[in-house]
């Protein structure tokens, strides 16, 4: 009963995220309205979310105002305001305002299905310790069968007193080395544990990932939509070309780009590009773009780019900047800002007050910039200019480093997945995070606050220290009426309550892996 109680109260916690599951969607071709499966919904098609009804599928809100409860996937009571414009996450609940959504996922792809399989699949990758006790099990229980037919046989057949007697004490050494609180408490205890964060808005894939938080040293965070919001404005622009002038040349070549500076040169534009002026347009990954824009060959990038094409007379600039060139003609830069997240330089001081050794931070971004953010969220070092595989050498590194903890990566972005599937635990920034970094990661922040993560270390050791506690429980109790018990000290009460009684004890406090603040 009292197991069944915690499993119930684990699997509530969870069963509320899989609730999020929407029943239906309502599609909207002109004036007609159909309510239909959410599966058959395709990207691009139109829906309608009235008051009381949950956001069935990832989108672009077209019109109308809404108050969105997020709580179910983010852990927060406090309501999300979204107009049209905003994006908006499968899974919450319009508790105000009539609003249609431009759907941008298909079912299979969106925020509340892959919740639901990350949630679903949690408990099947256990952590060490629950290996081990199942391995322990395996030879500890055939082991002790045999030390329990011996205890009844050889003494009486040596002459040291009756059958009755050793069986008796056999028995009693039997039922009190029977292994159920072990077999049973520890993998409920993480079941709990990750039952518990997933209340909290942290996803963990599984117990052996628990394992790494409690046991995490080094945290590397990415910059850009981890520590900074990733929402950049165009600050100032620099060189020959007048400001509106270099920013619509900008926008023209970087139009095709879903990079975060791309999207702020071409809102700094505020118009619609002319695709048809627009051809033979190339993404060269970690250094910009490359387009012919009326002809005219326009490079948009880092320096690394201008310094590739042979552009010379570069004015390098402090900070985040897009260096822009006209027919291999230097004529300006576009400087951006980026301002760190509200609660990232109090995520780190958490940090180190959980004892964390090292935090580290790798963007791709300028020097004057990474440095700018580094300071003010108070990183104990970081390496700016990174291309993704400069990311991984620094994480191998870092890795391969002796006598240390575990190393966590937490990022957002798709250049973020080899390093979040490198870690010993990659950390993903739910909300906003690319589908190839939140597959990639071991854990998901489903609200993008870096704050949650020194939350899910904090749930993670809590979690590991229950299981120590009912190991060492276990096997002490166990070991002391085992030896009572074959030497005649206790009898058969004592080693059910050695049993039972501790199997209860481990259970209950199995439970408070639950009671997580």
């Amino acid at each position: 009963a009292f197991q069944d109680l915690a499993v119930g109260r684990s699997r509530r916690s969870i069963r509320a995220l899989l609730a999020i599951k929407p029943e239906y969607a309502v599609r909207v071709r002109g004036d007609e309205r159909e309510q239909v499966a959410p599966e058959l919904i395709e990207v691009g098609d139109v829906i309608e979310i009235r008051p009381g009804e949950r956001v069935p599928l990832d989108g672009v809100v077209l019109t109308g105002r809404a108050a969105l409860d997020t709580s179910a996937l983010t852990g927060e009571a406090l309501a999300r305001d979204v107009e049209a414009g905003d994006a908006i996450l499968s899974g919450c609940v319009n508790q105000s305002g009539l609003i249609t959504v431009r759907v941008t996922k298909m079912y299979g792809e969106s925020t509340v299905s892959r919740v639901m399989e990350m949630v679903e699949h949690a408990q099947s990758r256990k952590a060490k310790t629950e290996q081990f006790i199942t391995r322990f099990a395996r030879v500890y229980t055939p082991a002790v069968v045999f030390a329990a037919i011996a205890l009844a046989v050889l003494p009486p057949l040596l002459g040291l007193g009756t059958w009755t007697d050793w069986l008796h004490r056999a028995l009693s050494f039997l039922v009190c080395s029977c292994p159920c609180a072990l077999v049973i408490s520890v993998p409920l205890t993480f079941f709990a544990g990750i039952g518990a964060l997933s209340k909290k808005g942290v996803l963990v894939k599984g117990g052996n990932y628990l394992d790494q938080l409690a046991k995490a040293e080094t945290v590397v965070f990415d910059k850009t939509g981890t520590l900074t919001e990733g929402l950049f404005t165009v600050d100032r622009t620099t060189g020959s070309m007048g400001r509106e002038e270099l920013i619509a040349l900008a926008a023209q070549a970087e139009h095709f780009s879903d990079h975060p500076l791309a999207r702020a040169v071409c809102d700094a534009y505020g118009r619609e590009v002319d695709a048809a002026k627009v051809s033979g347009v190339e993404e060269l990954a970690g250094r910009g773009m490359k387009a012919q824009v009326d002809g005219a060959v326009v490079l948009v990038g880092n320096a690394r780019l201008m310094k590739e094409f042979g552009v010379t007379g570069v004015e390098e600039a402090e900070g985040t900047a897009l260096y822009v060139a006209k027919d291999g003609a230097y004529v300006g830069a576009i400087l951006l800002a980026d301002k760190p997240k509200a609660t990232a330089a109090q995520a780190i001081t958490e940090l180190k007050k959980l004892g964390v050794k090292k935090t580290v931070m790798l963007t791709g971004d300028a020097q004057a910039a990474a440095e700018k953010a580094a300071q003010k969220v108070g990183v104990d070092e970081f390496h700016a200019g990174l291309m993704p595989g400069d990311k991984v050498k620094h994480m191998e590194q870092l890795i391969s480093g002796k006598d240390r903890g575990a190393v966590l990566f937490v990022g957002d972005g798709i250049n973020d997945a080899p390093s979040l599937a490198l870690a010993d635990a990659g950390v993903a920034m739910g909300a906003m995070g690319s589908d190839a970094a939140i597959e990639a990661a071991d854990v998901v922040l489903m609200d993008d606050d870096p704050m949650k993560l020194s939350a899910a270390i904090r749930g993670a050791r809590h979690t590991l220290q229950i299981v120590k506690q009912n190991i060492a429980l276990s096997l002490i109790v166990k070991a002391i009426i085992m030896v009572l018990g074959a030497t005649g000290v206790t009898g058969m009460w004592a080693a059910v309550f050695a049993d039972v009684g501790v199997c209860l004890v481990a259970i209950l406090n199995a439970y408070r892996a639950m009671k997580m603040k």
